[in-house]
């Protein structure tokens, strides 16, 4: 599958599951969080990685609008990438035909990215996902979160 036509589909997917695209990205918000999601392209190969950003709003005295900036700041407030189960979909070097790389990838939507943005877009949320070790908060996150 050539890079552009990979972008689309994952764009499309994106859109179809309610999140906006804009700034190179895709977004979605609430009035307590932004999650982000960033196609970084591996500098060595043929993939790429799927990087999910979560701002928290007030966290440090910080209000987030989504934006190019924002985007582009390594790692958010909260980070994680995609389960591993999914690497396969984003190298783009393998022989997986086009129909199984769009089913796995509305496979990682509907399994893994909507689910996670539900819980993401809350504190509470966040706190749930640290529990159940699907992120992980450093100390200054975890204290400005259980304030």
């Amino acid at each position: 599958m050539e890079i552009k036509e990979f972008k689309n589909i994952f764009s499309d997917i994106a859109k179809s599951n309610h999140l906006k695209k804009n700034f190179g990205g895709w977004f979605t918000e609430s009035d307590e969080c932004i999650l982000m999601l960033d196609l970084q392209k591996s500098n060595f190969s043929n993939i790429y990685y799927l990087n999910i950003k979560i701002y928290i709003q007030g966290a440090f005295g910080n209000i987030y609008i989504p934006s190019k900036e924002l985007l582009k700041i390594q790692g958010g407030d909260v980070f994680r990438r995609t389960p591993p189960d999914f690497n396969d979909v984003f190298d783009l070097s393998n022989h997986m035909n086009d129909l199984e790389r769009n089913k796995k990838l509305n496979s990682l939507f509907d399994n893994f990215i909507m689910p996670f943005t539900t819980k993401a877009l809350t504190k509470s949320g966040l706190k749930q996902l640290s529990s159940e070790n699907q992120v992980v908060l450093l100390p200054a996150i975890k204290e400005e979160l259980y304030k």
